[in-house]
């Protein structure tokens, strides 16, 4: 019986485990990152970003990329996307203190 429960016990804990981990990898999969694939047009990008939970303010092409000025849980970022193949180049945050954007 002591092996019953030791067995159901570590059981409970995985799935448990496994639960939060799913839920952590959820909530890391609604941002934007380096690499991703958001379109090679305007509206591609804002509805990709809108569907990912951004508000997006301007999407504009300039020089051969889509520039997205964005807001996600209040912080404010530029996300530049390559025009020709849609992937994500730069994800620019905005620094609080002084305007100033710090590249990440």
């Amino acid at each position: 019986m002591y092996t019953m429960k030791k067995t159901f016990t570590s059981s409970a804990l995985t799935i448990f485990s496994v639960s939060g981990l799913l839920a952590s990898m959820g909530v890391a999969a609604a941002a934007v990152s380096l690499g991703d694939n958001l379109g090679t047009t305007e509206d591609d990008v804002r509805s990709a970003l809108t569907s990912q939970g951004y508000t997006v303010e301007e999407v504009e092409t300039e020089d051969g990329k889509l520039e997205a000025e964005v807001t996600l849980d209040g912080q404010e970022m530029e996300v530049v996307v390559d025009a020709s193949s849609g992937l994500v180049l730069e994800v620019e945050l905005e620094d609080d203190e002084d305007g100033d954007k710090d590249d990440d």
